[in-house]
């Protein structure tokens, strides 16, 4: 193993998508130039959040024949019983400005849109191995496969296989990677432009300079530091399970503020969440588990509190439009959980991944009473719950299992209800029943630094002006994400603004030297 480096071309803080994104840019703007990836964290934990997501890219594109040259898991059999809408560069804006409130910024939204389709092909070219997510984002309704909510694409084993295969392109292109490797200062000269960074290394940590022609961050939001989430989200965020890596703890966005007077942008108050197995471990994900731990099937059912009582509209949009923000609904519930009910008429449209035995524990019963008194062992008030079931069947008479398609919001909604079902409501009267319970899991910050939309450099809060030589991308990117986000759209703007700025450093280095 080569030794760390003291000086390099471009640094780059940060073994996720988006630097790795940047790395392979760089290289590829510039193969000349030593292009050099440390990470705080163990090899272990390579590919910081990436790696525990379901490899999701939202892309713009005109339809099937755009996105079959990039997929390697569809037959002509299947290929005929598709349906996938195209997804147009104004539905992508439009998502976004709805999911936000209409708060993104308009130059980053913009070139996320504009770059989405061209960056996830030049990951495909670069060997990254694409497929359409069947198991996520399609459902098999009379004999068509219709995929829904604008997402389409996934990486082959989600974001394992997403790691996997960018840290093999980006050491092939003759990038180095150092792990266990924290930055803990940023360096400037007079002029304020990037010359290099200070690293702990080595066993005892001792402190090490690298200098560099120019730094990209991409060390991840505040996550999982619950002293930050406290902080910036809220009371209780404290609490929250964490969905990724616990080394993304937002240090480097306050060393960006102290030592280059970086401008905070975007919105600190927000984040990713989902609702999160209730038994997953409390301050990381599991490598081995992962995503899996993420219990998204509460569309086709009912979620209630630990009261027993309903507290959000489980149908009010496709899931990938509400599962973001939904961990957000279940953290503000008594003792932060929530029970996820479903009955005979939807458990098979459940996704085995998410709700098999082997990853969730499963309530099972075959009357609704019998599921009652289970979930009562685990602290549901059954009371409660079996009135509140007894008033949603009630609100949802007349509704037709054959008028019922999970692929689009059908409007089989509820009716005299305080808290509507808007959509896939049908009666929990069939048995067997099951339930499980869940609780916050979060994924990522929203608040981060400002950057130029050209390339990703950031803005200084004392000149108004990009710092030279320094860029930012990922989770420490601000402005694009409020509230909610696109399912998907988080790795494609990894990607997105990781070329642009791994392209804009090599050629800053390139004109130095």
């Amino acid at each position: 193993m080569s030794c760390l480096p003291s000086s390099t071309d471009i640094l780059i803080i940060g073994s996720g998508n988006a630097g790795l994104s940047a790395a392979l840019s760089a290289a590829q703007t510039n193969p000349t130039l030593k292009i050099t990836v440390i990470d705080k964290s163990p090899e272990t934990w390579a590919g910081g959040n990436t790696y525990f997501t379901a490899g999701a890219f939202r892309t713009t594109h005109n339809g099937l024949p755009d996105l079959l040259p990039l997929v390697n898991n569809t037959t002509p059999e299947q290929a005929s019983r598709i349906d996938i809408p195209p997804y147009t560069a104004q539905d992508f804006q439009s998502d976004l400005n709805r999911m936000t409130n209409n708060r993104t910024d308009p130059a980053l939204s913009a070139a996320l849109v504009q770059d989405s389709h061209s960056a996830i092909s030049w990951l495909s070219a670069h060997g990254i191995r694409f497929q359409l997510s069947f198991n996520r984002q399609a459902y098999e309704h009379n004999n068509r496969i219709k995929f829904w909510g604008g997402l389409a694409l996934k990486t082959q084993n989600g974001g394992k296989g997403l790691i996997e295969d960018e840290l093999h392109a980006v050491r092939n292109a003759g990038v180095n990677i150092f792990f266990s490797t924290p930055a803990t200062a940023l360096l400037a000269n007079p002029e304020g432009a990037l010359t290099g960074v200070q690293v702990l290394t080595g066993t005892p940590p001792r402190q090490a300079t690298i200098h560099a022609g120019a730094v990209i961050l991409a060390a991840g939001g505040f996550e999982a530091n619950p002293r930050l989430r406290a902080q910036y989200l809220g009371p209780g965020w404290d609490c929250a399970r964490v969905r990724g890596t616990p080394y993304n703890t937002g240090e480097m966005l306050g060393v960006a503020e102290r030592d280059v007077h970086a401008r905070s942008a975007g919105n600190w108050s927000g984040c990713h969440c989902v609702a999160w197995d209730a038994d997953a471990p409390a301050g990381s994900g599991d490598r081995v588990v992962s995503n899996e731990y993420t219990k998204s099937g509460y569309p086709l059912g009912i979620m209630v509190n630990g009261d027993g009582e309903r507290f959000v509209d489980e149908g009010f949009d496709m899931r990938n439009y509400t599962y973001a923000m939904v961990g957000r609904r279940v953290l503000a519930q008594p003792g932060q959980v929530a029970f996820q009910v479903w009955d005979a008429r939807t458990l098979g449209w459940l996704r085995d991944e998410e709700y098999r035995g082997e990853v969730v524990r499963r309530i099972e019963a075959d009357s609704i009473q019998e599921l009652a008194e289970k979930c009562a062992l685990v602290g549901l008030d059954s009371g409660r719950f079996l009135k509140t079931v007894q008033e949603y069947n009630a609100s949802v008479e007349g509704n037709e299992v054959e008028s019922w398609d999970p692929a689009v919001k059908d409007g089989l909604g509820t009716k005299n209800l305080a808290i509507p079902k808007s959509n896939w409501a049908l009666p929990i009267d069939k048995p067997p029943f099951l339930a499980v319970k869940v609780t916050a899991g979060i994924t990522f910050t929203f608040g981060g630094l400002a950057v130029s939309p050209e390339t990703a450099a950031v803005i200084s809060e004392a000149t108004d002006e990009e710092v030279p030589g320094l860029y930012c991308v990922g989770e420490m990117l601000g402005g694009i994400f409020y509230d909610n986000y696109p399912g998907g759209s988080g790795l494609t703007a990894g990607t997105v603004f990781g070329r642009r700025a791994g392209r804009a450093a090599a050629e800053r280095v390139g004109q130095m030297k």
